[in-house]
């Protein structure tokens, strides 16, 4: 049986177009608040990432790193993220949900217990940035045992032979980081070259859907309309901030912002 997430992925395929990858972090800037943002982005994005807050993040950058904040600062627990996760699935326009964030949190709270947790509130998948192949391969099991999306990572200084493996290891869904950076650094790299380094990975497996993030904006998203689907993080993460400093609902103007998005790539 296909993945929620294969199943999306396929959607967007027939309507000729990359899935609209979303990220947010759990509890930003409040749990109620971060639910809503949730729900309200759904009418447009295919698949939403979640970020579970960490206080010593090392691929984020200072835009996710402030979300991180205002959410560690509002008290956000695991316990929380797996609770807005429930609430989230049970909404009108609930779409695939991937849970993103740190092994050092899963290993805490055990890994067989996190993803039957993951598996009972309705999460489709997981990304722990922090835990590569091989070192991943009981983790990746685990996943699939439980009928949950594993995504594994690659980078431009991925070898081929690396890449390989990683490729033939991994679920319906790969991510690829376009540039060397923390997140929401800006494009260092081409879409050009970026997209040729992409399509290396697609030669290796067809089946499997690839997404690229890192460093995608408003600006250049419609320069990746070839690839799977695009992840967009940093620029929603700061869209909030700006939000609240201007003292305006988030909620709101983040739905504007990934409507906005979702046009450029249709």
């Amino acid at each position: 049986m296909k993945s929620q997430i294969s199943l999306a992925f396929q959607k967007c395929k027939k309507e000729n177009r990359p899935a609209l990858v979303t990220y947010t972090v759990a509890g930003d800037n409040t749990k109620k608040k971060s639910l809503e943002i949730l729900k309200s982005i759904s009418k447009h994005a295919d698949i939403v990432e979640l970020g579970f807050a960490h206080n010593a993040p090392t691929a984020d950058g200072p835009q996710i790193q402030n979300s991180s904040h205002r959410a560690l600062k509002n008290g956000i627990k695991l316990k929380d993220v797996f609770q807005i996760v429930k609430d989230y699935k049970k909404s009108k326009n609930a779409k695939p949900c991937i849970l993103m964030g740190y092994y050092q949190m899963v290993h805490r709270y055990g890994e067989r217990k996190f993803v039957i947790k993951c598996k009972q509130v309705g999460v489709n998948g997981i990304i722990i940035v922090d835990l590569p192949f091989p070192d991943n391969r009981e983790f990746s099991k685990l996943c699939k045992k439980n009928s949950i999306t594993f995504v594994q990572l690659l980078s431009p200084t991925t070898s081929k032979e690396r890449m390989k493996k990683i490729v033939a290891s991994s679920h319906d869904m790969i991510y690829y980081i376009s540039m060397l950076s923390t997140t929401g650094g800006k494009l260092k790299v081409s879409p050009k070259k970026i997209l040729n380094n992409y399509f290396k990975i697609k030669k290796m497996s067809r089946s499997k859907y690839a997404v690229i993030g890192f460093g995608i904006t408003k600006n250049n998203i419609a320069s990746f309309k070839e690839s799977d689907g695009l992840v967009i993080g940093s620029a929603l993460c700061k869209g909030i901030s700006d939000s609240l400093k201007k003292r305006q609902n988030p909620v709101i103007n983040l739905n504007k912002m990934v409507k906005e998005l979702k046009s450029k790539i249709i």
